[in-house]
């Protein structure tokens, strides 16, 4: 029935695929399917927009040691997570199971191999993820209160706590709460990020391109090394962590990937695909082109020196508004802690 928690699956359904994706028999018991295509993009962009691209900025630029380079290094990551993704996709189709990670090594090596990533990953991984998130949160929430000094540790740790029992509770309680908080922040850190972007496309018809022109954009100030451009990877990849996560919540997708004749998984199609085809592309021009901005704000030294790098662009373009910014990053972090509890609890 529409209001029970579960939904079974037609008798008739076959051991690869009716329906309801859950039971291998048919007639097993799946989680509903209540995730379409814009919630499905909330979840990827919603994942993957944390508070990197707001800080992560000034490790790319270091380790890549001019403007140009760094820009490059942020374009390529995106062409290269868009390459994982694409993966993850053949294997959403290929094994049609929610779990992400955890469904692909037990399928493919077997139980064991299952139960220690599960167990790793329960218990390292994404609980101290979700600190981490939880914690930055609360930093730039009490950061306009504490202007001239860090929030006091006890405040930033109860506010954090706070943040992740409420959402774990939403979480709890219904799947489409769920889902409508992330897309609601999703929106939220689109348009912080739309702004940032604006601002900086309003900057260079200023003539506020001083750092874009090729000259200086590839004016090293220390020589380019391999370990350095490696390391620039590393700050990036982080900031385009969490693409993967939509494979974690494939049972609840409707139509997450398309029919052939016979019921089995086909190839192309469908809302997992199309979901990772728009979402990594739209990521990938959202964090080149806010870099972008910030170059048009600051100099590389002046990105270098600050710890939160939207925030001091606020201060720098925005003037009375740049309280939108430790907002901005406070929502973006908000919704990556929902994100991340909504997929790691499959």
């Amino acid at each position: 029935e529409k209001g029970d928690p579960p939904e079974k699956e037609d008798g008739g359904g076959g051991g690869g695929g009716g329906g309801g994706g859950g039971g291998d028999d048919g007639g097993g018991v799946a989680l509903k399917k209540e995730i379409g295509l814009l919630s499905a993009c909330g979840i990827i962009v919603g994942n993957i927009i944390g508070s990197g691209i707001f800080v992560s900025p000034k490790g790319v630029l270091e380790n890549s040691g001019c403007v140009g380079l760094a820009l490059l290094v942020w374009g390529a990551t995106g062409a290269v997570t868009a390459v994982g993704a694409l993966c993850y996709a053949e294997l959403g189709v290929t094994i049609p199971k929610s779990g992400g990670d955890y469904a692909y090594v037990k399928e493919i090596f077997g139980g064991l191999a299952g139960f220690l990533r599960l167990w790793i990953a329960v218990l390292v991984i994404y609980p101290t993820n979700q600190a981490v998130i939880a914690l930055t949160f609360a930093n730039y929430v009490l950061h306009p209160l504490f202007p001239s000094c860090p929030p006091p540790e006890p405040g930033l740790r109860l506010l954090a706590a706070a943040c992740l029992l409420l959402l774990t509770w939403v979480n709890c309680a219904s799947v489409r709460w769920a889902t409508r908080v992330q897309d609601v922040f999703t929106a939220g850190k689109l348009l912080a990020l739309a702004l940032i972007i604006g601002t900086g496309l309003f900057q260079i018809c200023k003539g506020e391109h001083f750092w874009l022109a090729p000259a200086q954009a590839f004016s090293f100030w220390q020589r380019p090394s391999a370990g350095g451009v490696a390391l620039a990877f590393l700050q990036g990849s982080f900031a385009y962590g969490g693409w993967n996560f939509l494979n974690y919540v494939t049972e609840e997708l409707v139509d997450p990937y398309r029919r052939v004749p016979g019921g089995r998984a086909g190839r192309g199609g469908g809302n997992l695909p199309r979901a990772i085809f728009i979402s990594i592309p739209l990521v990938t021009f959202v964090y080149v082109f806010a870099n972008v901005a910030y170059v048009t704000a600051m100099s590389p030294r002046e990105l270098l020196d600050s710890n939160a790098v939207a925030v001091t662009f606020g201060e720098k373009v925005l003037g009375v508004m740049a309280w939108v910014m430790p907002l901005a990053v406070a929502l973006s972090t908000f919704g990556g802690v929902n994100g991340s509890l909504f997929t790691c609890s499959r």
